[in-house]
């Protein structure tokens, strides 16, 4: 089996969010070799009335099908103690499958690239950390209009997880 790059967002705006992402991250890392954004923080997408989002992307070459990533992310969703109180709603750490390689992925349990990948600030300026060039579906992603007034702020520069 050969390596893939693929991309993944982490959010988490429940517990100790920074640790929580941390403690993903390290399980990632099992999983063949990462490079990590920066660390954002990000206004809530859904409900208002919930604590501001902590984000980062891992870039992650390895060599897992897509639907064993996959099982691998829910996985470390489920060991961190995902919480999912409602749509859109807080949780303890969302893992998601962005980019799979160049793949177009469309099954009942994962569609890549991610369905709102090129609409959320919140996961294009943390990719473009890792590859500023990079182009999605046709699109390069430093040239969308919501990288230049994002709505999140950095929180902590590319040496945060060692911490």
């Amino acid at each position: 089996m050969s390596h893939v790059v693929t991309y993944i967002g982490l959010g988490s705006n429940l517990g100790d969010s920074p640790q929580i992402l941390r403690d993903a991250i390290q399980r990632l890392n099992e999983l063949g070799q990462l490079k990590v954004s920066r660390l954002y923080q990000s206004p809530p997408m859904g409900p208002q009335d919930q604590p501001h989002y902590y984000n980062a992307v891992v870039q992650l070459t390895t060599t897992l099908l897509p639907l064993d990533l996959l099982d691998q992310l829910q996985k470390i969703e489920q060991e961190a103690g995902r919480v999912r109180l409602r749509r859109w709603g807080e949780r303890t750490l969302d893992l998601d499958l962005l980019i799979y390689a160049e793949q177009d992925i469309q099954n009942q349990r994962l569609t890549v690239p991610h369905i709102g990948l090129l609409e959320r600030d919140f996961v294009i300026v943390p990719l473009l950390d890792i590859d500023p060039d990079l182009i999605v579906k046709g699109q390069k992603l430093k040239d969308l209009e919501l990288v230049k007034h994002p709505s999140l702020t950095v929180v902590a520069d590319g040496n945060w997880v060692e911490k």
